[in-house]
């Protein structure tokens, strides 16, 4: 359906939970090394239950390794650094969405790959910097999945 990419995720549990997520949406989840954990961590895999089977995970080693596999899809990068939410795109499947590290966010320079029109921010209240990692997936897969109908969903 759509591909979820963390650039260089640092908390497992979050990362669990996204794997989680990945798998009951049918999204495949891409992992940009290097990561602030090992993937056999127990805590990722506490997170991601009996998922982990379930979902299609990628892991790359290098940011353009991951560009390239996913090269001729539509990008979205999630960034606070923007005024355009993440409901103003008309979405289809094969969209990739991209989320940085949890303590510091996507890097200007991968930020700046990206038209402006495809970065895009989750709306907050004021006095707010950022909602958890995979909150902010989840949130971003069912809008997406949403105006698709959910397509392939029971």
């Amino acid at each position: 359906m759509f591909d979820v990419v963390l650039y260089q995720p640092e908390i497992p549990p979050n990362t669990g939970n996204i794997i989680r997520l990945c798998a009951n949406s049918g999204c495949t989840l891409h992992l940009v090394q290097p990561l602030g954990f090992d993937v056999s961590n127990k805590q990722l895999r506490r997170a991601g239950l009996d998922y982990h089977e379930q979902a299609v995970i990628r892991i790359h080693d290098h940011w353009d390794d991951c560009r390239d596999a996913l090269h001729g899809h539509r990008w979205f990068a999630l960034t606070t650094h923007v005024q355009r939410h993440h409901t103003e795109p008309v979405y289809s499947p094969g969209d990739v969405f991209l989320l940085g590290p949890e303590t510091r966010g996507l890097p200007r320079d991968v930020l700046e790959e990206f038209p402006v029109e495809q970065r895009l921010r989750l709306p907050m209240m004021p006095g707010s910097r950022s909602i958890n990692l995979s909150n902010a997936a989840a949130i971003m897969v069912y809008e997406a999945w949403r105006q698709c109908g959910f397509f392939g969903a029971v």
